[in-house]
């Protein structure tokens, strides 16, 4: 198993921020969503927010990529819509590359 955290923020608008964690609550989420997370070998995914900054926390299978989840994405029309309607809450990290939206975080300290 693999554990990665990334971070993503979230447009600093409490209204936009209200509509983003109501699309996140279980009963709202869409069940094509899950599936996609699951199929793509996410055993577990946890979302955290404090202000407008956004931190996922992902567990995943051992055969488990970042280019294998983007391949599957693009190629799931309900994925697409639900990443458009996403855009909507999120903004880039300052120090995001062009088009980049979670970034990976690099761990720095272990006990």
């Amino acid at each position: 198993m693999k554990r990665y955290c990334l971070a993503l923020d979230l447009i600093d608008e409490p209204q936009l921020i209200a509509e983003y964690e109501n699309w996140h609550r279980a009963e709202n989420g869409w069940k094509e969503i899950r599936e996609s997370i699951l199929v793509s070998g996410i055993l577990d995914m946890q979302i955290y927010r404090t202000g407008n900054r956004l931190f996922m926390i992902m567990e995943t299978d051992d055969q488990f990529s970042f280019e294998k989840k983007a391949q599957m994405d693009n190629e799931n029309p309900k994925v697409q819509e639900w990443e458009q309607l996403m855009w909507k809450f999120q903004q880039p990290l300052p120090w995001a590359k062009p088009g980049e939206k979670w970034i990976l975080l690099e761990k720095i300290f272990q006990l």
